[in-house]
């Protein structure tokens, strides 16, 4: 009988500690895949404007819209959307990206919130660079107010990292404060503000398209809700704890 006693234990052991395959699996299903496809969308688009689209009125709009925004700069706005554009220039999203992802560590005591940030951000950075390699569109024929980095103007860089942080943050906050509607208010008020001011300035400075800003907002904020249900609402690990109990049950049953 003690025999028939320790096998059970022993296979509960077993059990909790089951290969990580299951996680795997389910981290390809319900994160890579909605990636990559977001990633052929991406860079599909980009190739039907700069190969297909080219001479179309779409992109004669987008022109133009970038022609009447640059007749009506003025002294002010150009200082108000240098500081804008800023809040998301590479080097400051990478520092505060770290910043963030340390301190969720610290203050909530597990890497879940830190992860989801850091792949938000790396996510719509993989995409952005494939979609610019490939698409390669040029920024748009108007005075320029930035020094045009080596990436090409489709989608927007500045926009969809301004989303995946901002907004990414902010919904790590919301999570941990939903029960404070003022607190909730001013999270998406600063995280949605500090976006909506990188993408219109972007677009303000002749830095982007009107398409190349709007795809840009599309995509940091898939790359959030994909990685926030993966990682933040259902986490990958609840199957794989799933998984051992009922290993459990079925051994004690045994």
């Amino acid at each position: 009988m003690a025999t028939v006693r320790e096998r059970p234990a022993r296979g509960g052991r077993e059990s909790s500690a089951a290969p990580p395959h299951g996680v795997a699996a389910e981290a390809g299903r319900r994160i890579l895949l909605p990636l990559a496809l977001m990633a052929l969308v991406t860079l599909g688009l980009g190739l039907l404007i700069t190969k297909v689209l080219e001479h179309s009125t779409l992109v004669a709009q987008d022109e133009a819209v970038s022609r009447e925004i640059a007749q009506e700069r003025t002294p002010f706005w150009n200082e108000v959307t240098h500081y804008a554009s800023m809040l998301s220039d590479t080097p400051v999203i990478i520092v505060v990206t770290a910043i963030m992802a340390v301190l969720f560590r610290l203050v909530y005591r597990r890497w879940r919130e830190s992860v989801f940030l850091v792949a938000a951000v790396c996510a719509q950075s993989a995409i952005f660079l494939l979609a610019t390699v490939f698409a390669q569109r040029a920024r748009p024929h108007v005075p320029h107010l930035d020094p045009a980095p080596p990436t090409s103007s489709y989608p927007s860089g500045h926009t969809s990292a301004a989303v995946a942080f901002y907004c990414g943050t902010a919904l790590v906050l919301t999570l941990h404060t939903h029960r404070h509607a003022i607190l909730k208010a001013l999270w998406w008020l600063l995280g949605a503000g500090a976006a909506l001011a990188v993408g219109l300035s972007r677009l303000y400075r002749g830095m982007h398209h009107l398409t190349d800003v709007s795809w840009g907002y599309v995509l940091g904020i898939f790359c959030v809700v994909v990685l926030a249900q993966a990682l933040l609402l259902r986490p990958l690990t609840a199957s794989r704890r799933a998984a051992s109990r009922r290993a459990v049950r079925g051994a004690a049953r045994a």
